[in-house]
């Protein structure tokens, strides 16, 4: 089966959103949906969020599941507002209560903020399966970015998070916590023994050098030939040393403090202070 795919790239974040449909009915999916941020003043803004309510409403799709592959680190989810607008159920791998247990004690989030996942309606394990229509939507657990990573795959279309970029950008960081990049070779390598012409749809793309337009989709066969990080024949030693040594030397991505904070919420924001306002915590110096 092969799956109507509708990507949506804001390219504030370089992050894509997918509507997918298997097209026998009017159920869909929202996968990575973005919550635009203007970090300086402060404000969120829908904007994003409405260009795919927009296309739901005109392909008179309904919204059965709103995906998150991870908790991102460089956007805020969207997921909260797009469920209060169409209803949708939100999920994500089960893993999140760790990365939520690691990030109340980083942000020191206190009492109101328990991590047991259930900010989401529904926490999914390795070979889970949701239905979707007619079809069904199939569940990997692929940690190494972030323990909690998840993969879903809806005909011959699977949709990585930040697994991979495309062959020519590489792979995903390991260095935020609970990150591994032995664990994200070994994940790498599950997605390598996928059927060669199933189709990846990627979080992001930041445009290599040398290549003139965004792109966001491509094929096992082509990951495993030219990935420039870990194409056949690279093994998972050589990989863990480039990886370790690569992150070293990359900057923390600008929304990472806002984006955790709103993320491991299901895109909810923070309970608001007693006079109405919500505030976002920003760590200075942590060692």
């Amino acid at each position: 089966m092969k799956p109507s795919v509708n990507a949506f790239f804001d390219e504030e974040t370089y992050t894509v959103t997918y509507v997918v449909t298997d097209g026998s009915n009017s159920s869909c999916a929202i996968i990575d949906p973005v919550l635009d941020f203007d970090q300086a003043a402060g404000r969120t803004s829908t904007d994003s969020a409405e260009r795919v309510i927009d296309f739901i409403q005109a392909s008179g799709l309904e919204v059965e599941w709103i995906l998150e592959t991870h908790a991102h680190a460089d956007h805020l989810s969207a997921a909260a507002y797009l469920k209060s607008k169409t209803g949708g159920k939100t999920a994500t791998g089960r893993l999140i209560t760790g990365v939520q247990a690691t990030f109340k004690d980083i942000f020191k989030l206190g009492d109101d903020f328990i991590p047991d996942g259930e900010q989401f309606d529904c926490l999914l394990d390795d070979g889970d399966e949701l239905e979707l229509g007619a079809t069904h939507i199939r569940v990997m657990h692929t940690p190494g970015h972030t323990p909690s990573c998840v993969t879903f795959f809806i005909g011959d279309a699977a949709f990585i998070g930040d697994t991979l970029f495309m062959p020519d950008y590489g792979t995903a960081r390991t260095d935020f916590p609970g990150g591994d990049a032995a664990e994200l070779y070994r994940s790498i390598q599950r997605i390598f023994e996928l059927p060669p012409e199933t189709r990846l749809f990627l979080c992001h793309d930041y445009k290599a050098p040398g290549r003139d337009e965004f792109q966001w989709e491509s094929t096992v066969r082509e990951q495993r030939a030219s990935n420039i990080h870990i194409h056949y024949g690279i093994n998972e030693r050589d990989y863990v040393e480039f990886r370790r040594q690569r992150d070293s030397e990359l900057g923390m991505p600008k929304l990472i403090l806002p984006s955790i904070q709103v993320n491991i919420r299901a895109g909810e924001m923070p309970p608001p202070d007693d006079n109405g306002t919500v505030f976002l915590k920003i760590p200075v110096n942590v060692v």
